[in-house]
């Protein structure tokens, strides 16, 4: 697969959540996946701005979002993209009971470590839809 992977995250603005999938996707598109992902923008998404809609029909995308409500998810289908993978960061906080990964403006130590943990085990996801073979 020679496609960028596209990692989209929510917007999550105002809650922890959102702020924790978006520096996760920033994560592994910067600095884990940097050569093999591609972050478009969520409101141009949204928008249906033609440009980022063929993009987004073009090759794999992962998303990741904050809440139940899975905006970056539907914005996403409703775009016409392949999702391959779901991420919901509460799924993931199911790990970390009890720990408080900041607010919705700044994380915490904890809140780096979490992104960091899960960017690790999203990076590996990334590269298997890559490589097809998801």
């Amino acid at each position: 697969m020679s496609e960028k992977v596209k990692v989209v995250p929510c917007s999550g603005i105002g809650k922890v959540h959102g702020l924790l999938a978006r520096e996760l996707a920033l994560k592994v598109a910067n600095e884990l996946c940097a050569e093999i992902t591609e972050t478009p923008c969520l409101a141009y998404i949204v928008t249906e701005d033609p440009e980022i809609k063929e993009k987004i029909a073009r090759g794999k995308c992962v998303t990741i979002d904050g809440c139940p409500k899975m905006c970056a998810a539907k914005s996403v289908a409703h775009a016409g993209g392949d999702i391959a993978e779901e991420i919901k960061i509460i799924e993931i906080l199911k790990n970390y009971r009890g720990v408080q990964p900041g607010n919705a403006t700044a994380l915490n130590d904890d809140g780096w470590k979490i992104v960091d943990e899960a960017a690790l085990k999203v990076a590996a996801r990334v590269q298997q839809v890559y490589e097809g073979e998801v």
